[in-house]
C-alpha cells in the first residue's frame, strides 16, 4: 500500500494539475516527463501514453464520464458496455505497443483497477468519494481480484475457480439479490476481510454486518 501511495505521488508532483498538464502537454514531453519511471510492470512509456490517451479522449468527448456514457445504454444491467468502449478508446492511441494497466473485458479479463475506479467515481460514501452521477450504482460491477475470487468462492457465490469477469458477474448478480441499487456495497469489507484465511464463510458476513 505504501508503495503505491509513493508512486502516485511521484507522478502527481510531475504533473502538478492533472487536467492543466493534459491540456498542454505534449506526447514527445509526456515521455520525457516519465523516462525513468517504473513500477511492478508499468514503464514510463506505457504511463505517458496512458496519460496522452486520456487526453485524447477529453478532447474527443469532454470527459471521461462522457464517453463511457456514450456506450452505456438505459437498458443495460452492468457498466460492461459503457466501460469497453471507454477501455477501447482510451487503447486506440497504444498501436500495439505494451498495455497492461487497460485489459480488454471483450477478452474476458476482470478489470479489477477499471472497476474499482468506477466504484470509486459512481459511488458516494465514506468509503467512496463520488463524482460521475449519471452512472448508476446499480450497474457496477464486483471489482475482482484473488481476494474477492477466494470470499466468494467460500461464500458460494461463484463456483468459477478463476477470478474473471464471469466470475465477477456472478458475485455481482448474487450480491444485487441483497442490494439491487447496489450491488458493490460489499466489496471494500469483503475485500480486506478475504485477505485473512482463519474465518468461516459466516464470521465473514458478520463482519460485513449481514445477518446470518
Amino acid at each position: 500500500m505504501w508503495q503505491i501511495l509513493k508512486t502516485v505521488r511521484t507522478i502527481l508532483e510531475r504533473i502538478d494539475s492533472p487536467k492543466r498538464f493534459l491540456t498542454d502537454v505534449s506526447y514527445e514531453t509526456l515521455l520525457e516527463t516519465f523516462k525513468d519511471f517504473k513500477y511492478r510492470f508499468t514503464t514510463g512509456e506505457e504511463l505517458a501514453t496512458l496519460l496522452f490517451a486520456t487526453k485524447k479522449v477529453i478532447m474527443d468527448y469532454g470527459s471521461l464520464q462522457d464517453c463511457f456514457m456514450s456506450g452505456d445504454k438505459p437498458e443495460d444491467e452492468t457498466v460492461l458496455s459503457g466501460l469497453t468502449v471507454l477501455v477501447s478508446e482510451l487503447s486506440a492511441v497504444f498501436k500495439g505497443r505494451p498495455r497492461s494497466l487497460l485489459p480488454s473485458p471483450n477478452a474476458g479479463s476482470a478489470c479489477k483497477r477499471h472497476n474499482l475506479f468506477l466504484r470509486w467515481m459512481v459511488r458516494k460514501d465514506a468509503v467512496d468519494p463520488g463524482g460521475w452521477d449519471a452512472v448508476s450504482p446499480s450497474k457496477l460491477i464486483v471489482p475482482m481480484d484473488v481476494h474477492m475470487g477466494r470470499i466468494s468462492r467460500r461464500l458460494k457465490l461463484t463456483s468459477r475457480n478463476q477470478s474473471d469477469m464471469r466470475a465477477a458477474l456472478e458475485v455481482t448478480a448474487a450480491f444485487r439479490k441483497i442490494e439491487p441499487e447496489d450491488p458493490v456495497r460489499y466489496d471494500f469489507c469483503l475485500t480486506r476481510l478475504g485477505i485473512r484465511d482463519d474465518l468461516s464463510p459466516e464470521e465473514f458476513l458478520i463482519g460485513c454486518g449481514v445477518q446470518t
